[in-house]
Formats: C-alpha cells, structure tokens, sequence
C-alpha cells in the first residue's frame, strides 16, 4: 500500500487589542449590538479617508520581533479587491508588496521532538464585517461592527506535517501574542482564526501535491479534525486516481465534513495594487530598538527562569507559565509569601482545581495574590489548619475575601487549648474502644484514624502537630 506524507501551512489571522479601529476611531469592543461600532471609514462610506492606527503598527512589531522576523522598516498598504457583502469598500486595506514583518520562524515541541516552523510573511490589515444567515427568514443579515478591527495575517511556510505540528504551532502563536499584550487570541470570539492550506504527495517524491485552503476553524479541535478528514479526503481521490482540484473548501464541524466554496484564487485575481490613501509607513531605528528594549519576559524565558531560580520542575514551570496571566499571580504571590514551591503547589493543587471545576478560564481568575499570601502564611503559623485554609481559599477563589478577617469572623483560627485537646483526645479514645486496643497491642497505624477523629471533633481548629503530641502522651498513660 503506497504511503503519504501531508503538507501543511497556516495563515492565522490574529485581531489586535487595540481600543480603536486601524484607520478611524470606532470602539473594537466585542459583542456591541450590530452596527453600532461604526462609522463612514470603517462603512466604506465615498469621500472617507483612512488614518493609521500607530499602535496596530506597534503591535505588529512587537509580534514580528517575538517571532524572529526580519523588519521592513519601508512598507506599504495596498488595495485588495474583491466583492462580497461583508467588504463595505468592495476591497480590502492589506499589504501584499512590502509586509512590515517577514522570514521568521518559531519553535514548537512535539512528540517527535523540537522543530522550527518558518514564517513567510506578517502582514497589517483590516478585518472584514460578519455575516448573519437567518434560515427561518432565507435572508442574511451583515453586521459592520468587526469591519475595520485591526488583524496581523501571519503566513507560514508549508513546514508542518501533521495535525500534532499545526496545534504546537498555533498553541505557541496564541501565547506568544498573549504575554506580549497584542491579543487576547479568543478562538471562541474570532480574535484568532486559522486557514489551513493542505496537499498530500506519495512518501519519497519531491513534488507536493495540489493544495486546497480550508476555512471556517475556530477552535483546535475542528482544526486537528478538518486536518484529518481533508487528508483522508484527498488520499482517496489520489487512491481512485481522480485529481485533487485546487479549491477553497468550509470545513462543517458538526458534519465532520468539508465541501467546496470556490476556486482557490491566487495575487492576481485580487488586482492588488498600493492604496492611494494611505502613506508609506517609515519605522526609524529609535523606535524600534525602544521597543526591542521593551519586549516582556516570554514562555520560554519564564520557564527557564522559574526552574533556576524557584527550583521548581520543567513540568511544573510548564504549566505555571501557560498562561501570561496565571504566572503573575503565581510571581506576585511568591514575592509576598517568599516560598516559591509551597505557592507553587497550591497553584499547580488548589487554584487549578478550582478553575477546572467552576470552569473558568485561566485569564478570569480574579484574586488578588496578597489574599493567598496572607492565607499560606497562616496555615505556616499554625493559626490555621490545612483542611480549612483549603475551605477559606475557595472563598478568596470565588470572592476575593480577606482570609485573615474570615478566619477570625468564622472562628477557624486554630486554638491552642491543650485542656480542650486533652479532654477531646481522651473522649474520642473512650468512645472508640476496638480501636484503642489495636493501638495499645502495637498496631501504629491506627494512630491516623485518632487524629483524624479529634480533628473532626476539633472541627480543624487544633493543631496536627499538637494532636499527635497530646494523642501520643495519653496512649502512654494508658500502656
């Protein structure tokens, strides 16, 4: 049976976070009722002018230097024509000549190992409006709200060969854009959309195969399906020996099924030419070594960073620094507690947890670390035990309390009363009689059971230590 070996590039369109459009002033806020971010630029309206958004150039910097790019530092936008409801101006604002941003790579980590995936190009442009198919009214309705947010295109080289390689790849782009600030790289909001461009060939030849672009992915795991489907697809046309057309196919998750839209285009059909509105965009060697200079702590820094310096393990630095946003909790924590590893487990333990459980994404997490810091130097004092900081700290997780005032108000605090201790440890023994003499006759193993009966009397309010202690006295007493 003949093998196949898949060939895979990306274009990743990434929306900035910037509060303004790239060439007007409307809000880019998500979720605003329909076509009420706009105005006559992003509308398409004649005699409109475009103005330059500084900061989407900044971002897209910053983006290019993270990658390893090479920086245009002349470059232009052009005009890309094309007729479709949601393009107001019938062309879109793009730059095909001279990217800001080109020749980079980044590194993704497989299974099979560490690889450098090249980066052909990243490009500025403006986002299109969205299109609303209302079936029960068999019309569309088009909202401008989206038109004119500010994209970078990211285009890749045909570097990968499997869907593992495509989701390391786009998992290490939405990171990246993360910690630098650039985008929130929502899938689920379309601030990160991905086409994938795919051909298969025989194993051994040289020559790839015809490709088609599949479009319509918003989430990873419709994007590792669409790999595999598309590729099993065109294996079995070559199989039948029919052609494989070039063609730009959506991808129906539900269906688990793609179908044609239309032939793929290419430059050419788009009759690019440089847009007579817009200057040139000079970027002067201060500006960009200011923001080179300005370029934050990334992943791989950080994880390298936390294992020296914290002592903690590839694995646990790995996912502490998932996120941009659960690492500064986890930084401004250990600078208020001190003990990196013990902020650690509680971050790798509890706080995961409960993120996980409540379904909360890493980014909404809301506490402020000072909260936790107060609540583990408690349970390091002994004024509180274990099983209930865990109790306080889902508090602290869901409503940001002050552990101290909680633990105090809930009458949590650990009292060191050794009359009470005695007068508990002597009751739970009277009342556990077969246990008892299990322990008299040897048994050690029982003195877990005892504990944990007196600490559940105690309702946590005693002191592990001290129970074991007192526990520890009496049995002696009574040999």
């Amino acid at each position: 049976m003949k093998q196949y070996e898949t060939v895979i590039g990306l274009e990743v369109h990434v929306e900035l976070a910037t509060k303004t459009k790239i060439f007007c002033g409307c809000s880019t806020e998500f979720g605003g009722a329909p076509n009420t971010h706009t105005c006559p630029v992003c509308t398409g309206m004649p005699g409109s002018l475009p103005v330059l958004n500084k900061k989407v150039v900044e971002f897209a910097l910053k983006a290019g230097l993270a990658a390893n790019c090479q920086i245009n530092q002349y470059c232009k936008f052009d005009r890309k024509n094309y007729f479709y409801p949601d393009n107001p101006q019938n062309y879109q604002i793009s730059q095909l000549y001279l990217p800001i941003c080109h020749d980079g790579w980044v590194e993704i980590e497989t299974s099979a190992g560490k690889k450098k995936i090249r980066i052909h190009e990243m490009h500025m442009e403006e986002d299109a409006g969205k299109l609303i198919h209302d079936e029960w009214e068999d019309s569309s309705l088009v909202d401008y709200n989206r038109s004119g947010v500010p994209l970078i295109e990211i285009v890749s080289e045909p570097d990968m060969r499997s869907a593992e390689e495509v989701i390391a790849y786009l998992e290490k782009l939405r990171c990246m854009m993360q910690y630098l600030g650039v985008s929130d790289c929502k899938l689920q909001e379309g601030s990160m959309r991905a086409d994938v461009n795919l051909s298969v060939h025989e194993a051994g030849t040289d020559k790839f195969g015809i490709r088609t672009e599949m479009k319509n992915l918003n989430s990873f795991k419709a994007i590792s399906r669409a790999i595999e489907g598309e590729r099993e697809r065109q294996i079995e046309l070559l199989e039948e020996g029919k052609p494989v057309i070039q063609e730009t196919r959506r991808w129906d998750d539900n269906k688990e099924y793609s179908y044609a839209m239309r032939s793929k285009e290419d430059a050419k059909d788009y009759r690019y030419f440089p847009d007579p509105d817009l200057p040139p965009v000079h970027i002067s060697d201060e500006w960009l070594e200011e923001l080179r200079k300005s370029q934050p702590e990334l992943r791989e820094a950080k994880r390298a960073r936390y294992q020296e310096e914290y002592g903690l393990s590839d694995y646990d630095a790995g996912i502490l620094t998932e996120s941009r946003h659960l690492a500064g909790l986890f930084e401004d924590t250990v600078k208020l507690y001190g003990n990196a590893k013990k902020a650690a487990n509680w971050f790798m333990g509890e706080v995961l947890r409960l993120a996980k459980e409540k379904a909360i994404d890493l980014e909404q997490i809301s506490f402020e670390p000072k909260h936790l810091a107060d609540l583990l130097l408690m349970v390091e004092k002994g004024q509180v035990s274990p099983q209930n900081a865990k109790k306080v700290f889902e508090k602290v997780f869901d409503e940001d309390i002050d552990p101290v005032s909680y633990v105090e108000e809930h009458g949590l605090k650990i009292v060191e009363d050794t009359g009470l201790l005695a007068e508990t440890v002597n009751r739970i023994l009277d009342a556990n009689p077969g246990p008892l003499s299990e322990l008299l006759g040897g048994k050690d193993k029982v003195m877990g059971f005892f504990v944990g009966q007196i600490m559940k009397e105690m309702k946590g309010k005693a002191n592990p230590a001290s129970v074991r202690e007192a526990l520890t006295e009496e049995i002696k007493h009574r040999s």
